[in-house]
């Protein structure tokens, strides 16, 4: 079983996403039957227990979303539950060594490649496979967050590590850690996205980063990212509403 979102890299393209943080299978189902690429149910900043994840990773068959989630901290073992529960790629926040990146990409993937402890038993049932075939064919994508000047420090060792899939640069994060929050056009975080954007489009892992705008996106495309993020459920719930205000007010 090929990932679909590896296809898709593989082939030159973009894939696009969304992120989740409410506990909410059915807002899960919408967005993902709106064709997005990829739904990041978000367990570092959002509400979400691991019964709400299996009913919204379950939530996502039979659409073109593929569900990925993001871990609330860079340990190994966080990542277990997603992945047994169907999570076609697991999101690692604040990576900022070769060592941690090692660690990731080892979670993913069972012995004798990695360190994945046995337990698939939902898994199987969303990547529509048996469970012999399950854990010999699927294919789970490692998603790293480049979000601390450390990473930017390590960013070539970090893209150099064999079975990262993909580097998204964390321009918010980044700022705050640089000690300009809020600032994310801000020369220094500039400067230091560059340098990150730089290194990722010299290796082999796919570029990836937030976009805050539809010509945001399209311009961050032009320079080569492959994953880009729309913003989130409460951001397209709170823009939407407003628009409709502003509209009859």
């Amino acid at each position: 079983m090929r990932n679909p979102l590896r296809e898709t890299w593989v082939a030159g393209d973009c894939t696009y996403g969304v992120g989740i943080t409410a506990a909410s299978p059915a807002t899960a189902q919408l967005l993902a039957h709106a064709g997005f690429d990829w739904l990041m149910l978000d367990l570092e900043h959002g509400a979400i227990s691991p019964e709400g994840l299996h009913a919204m990773i379950a939530a996502t068959a039979g659409t073109p979303a593929a569900p990925i989630v993001r871990i609330p901290h860079p340990l190994p073992w966080l990542a277990k539950t997603a992945l047994d529960l169907g999570a076609f790629g697991i999101v690692f926040p604040t990576v900022n060594s070769a060592d941690d990146t090692r660690a990731a990409v080892a979670a993913c993937r069972y012995p004798p490649v990695g360190t994945r402890q046995w337990g698939p038993f939902h898994a199987p049932a969303r990547f529509g496979l048996s469970m012999p075939d399950y854990l010999a064919t699927a294919d789970i994508v490692t998603i790293v967050l480049v979000e601390h000047p450390s990473a930017i420090d390590a960013i070539e060792e970090i893209v150099a590590v064999p079975g990262v899939d993909a580097a998204v640069i964390g321009t918010h994060d980044l700022a705050v850690a640089l000690g300009r929050p809020g600032q994310p056009d801000h020369p220094d975080v500039a400067a230091a996205v560059a340098r990150a954007e730089s290194a990722i489009r010299r290796s082999p892992v796919v570029l990836g980063g937030n976009a805050f705008s539809a010509a945001q996106a399209r311009e961050m495309v032009g320079r080569g990212y492959q994953l880009v993020a729309l913003g989130f459920d409460w951001t397209l719930l709170q823009s939407a509403a407003r628009g409709l205000l502003d509209c009859v007010r």
